[in-house]
């Protein structure tokens, strides 16, 4: 029986959710730490990022919980985003008419004390709720309810964030055969990310001079991870910008590069499954050459290998070896390997195979022939070493210095 109301515009809110595709995503830090923050200011034991679909309340992040999800009928939060623009407290579930009777209240956990703060998307549709539970009744203070509500719209640009980057890589799949479209997008796109990032910064500030009012320190280091990820997301938007004034000359860029470093930043930018495991060797190696180029070329790589995993455990080895005049790379994976026939034409440009990846879906025909294009364009050259059933190794050479006569 539905015990929760139901919004007038419930199938556009649905749809709305759906485009952001972040339900049954994995966890994610960018989240934990504000619900870690919203935790530790309001001072209870449960924090949560509830999304709410047609029949569950799934969570994002959560805080003093295993669980993942609840039937739709037992959510509080299904009551909140019913009135969008206010925060809902409920100081003692036990003695409201709506949730005396909910068996999150009568049996485990025994809830008694909540406050959700609905999550608003760009259209103004309710997502889902940031929200903090206790065992006991509770009152906030004002300065509380006020954190709460600035954390709620930090967790929004978080995942509008990754929404407008995740549509940015995707249009960069195609980055060498339709460039002028890219370089439009990531212009509009990197303004359209500009904008809450600086938004985030003074809610970053403002929680900073709060927690330093009450010598949080656990707090401050908290909103100090916050600050961090944020200004290392304003970087990712400068190059955008850079790159969409100017692609050809970006690309021509040589620069000093840390390999290590720029593995693990592809790594934070491609949406990881908790079983997959990237190993570095070499982790220290230095590189002088394109890193637009090589973001690029292993952005591809290690998402191929993602999705075209059939193992409990994804095992991605990556390697640098240095000779005097190029750099060798190799990209190795434990997944479902390539039959001989197909090894030369992976290469070639819009050439789809009939099989799909774990996600059931094909590819565009893109990937590869952008990663073949990029390393010719270093002066290099790529091929692929792959038992079917064990897996592949993408081997490539890229020049040192390679516009240099």
């Amino acid at each position: 029986m539905r015990t929760y109301p139901v919004l007038p515009n419930e199938s556009q809110r649905l749809a709305a959710l759906k485009a952001y595709d972040i339900l049954d995503t994995p966890a994610e830090h960018e989240f934990d730490e504000l619900t870690k923050l919203a935790s530790e200011i309001c001072q209870t034991p449960v924090a949560l990022i509830t999304l709410l679909d047609g029949s569950r309340q799934w969570f994002k992040s959560v805080v003093g919980t295993e669980v993942r999800e609840t039937p739709k009928e037992h959510a509080f939060c299904a009551h909140t985003i019913a009135r969008p623009k206010e925060i809902m407290i409920v100081e003692d579930l036990r003695t409201d008419q709506r949730f005396k009777s909910n068996p999150l209240v009568t049996g485990d956990p025994n809830v008694v004390f909540y406050a959700g703060v609905p999550l608003l998307s760009e259209s103004g549709f309710p997502l889902g709720t940031l929200c903090v539970l206790d065992v006991k009744p509770k009152e906030m203070t004002p300065q509380q309810v006020l954190c709460l509500e600035v954390l709620a719209k930090q967790v929004m640009t978080q995942i509008e964030l990754k929404k407008k980057i995740s549509d940015l890589r995707k249009a960069n799949e195609s980055l060498i055969e339709v460039n002028s479209f890219v370089q439009n997008f990531a212009s509009t796109a990197a303004h359209d990310i500009k904008n809450p990032l600086t938004n985030m910064m003074l809610s970053t500030d403002m929680m900073e001079k709060h927690l330093n009012s009450r010598g949080d320190e656990k707090g401050l280091k908290m909103v100090a991870i916050t600050r961090n990820a944020t200004q290392s997301l304003i970087g990712i938007v400068d190059e955008m910008l850079n790159y969409s004034k100017d692609p050809a000359s970006l690309l021509l860029n040589i620069e000093t590069i840390d390999f290590k470093e720029l593995v693990n930043k592809i790594s934070s930018l491609i949406k990881m499954p908790e079983n997959v495991q990237i190993e570095i060797t070499e982790a220290d190696a230095t590189l002088i050459s394109s890193k637009v180029a090589l973001e690029q070329i292993f952005i591809n790589l290690i998402s191929n290998a993602i999705r075209y995993s059939d193992k409990a455990r994804c095992l991605i080895s990556i390697s640098v070896k240095e000779t005097i005049t190029h750099y060798l790379f190799r990209v190795k994976d434990n997944g479902i390997g390539i039959v001989d026939a197909h090894k030369e034409i992976i290469f070639q440009k819009h050439v789809t195979l009939e099989q799909s990846d774990r996600f059931n879906e094909k590819g565009n025909g893109l990937g590869l022939s952008t990663v073949k294009a990029l390393v010719e364009k270093l002066k290099g050259n790529i091929k692929v070493e792959s038992e079917l059933g064990y897996g592949s190794s993408f081997i490539f050479t890229i020049k040192k210095r390679p516009f240099e006569n």
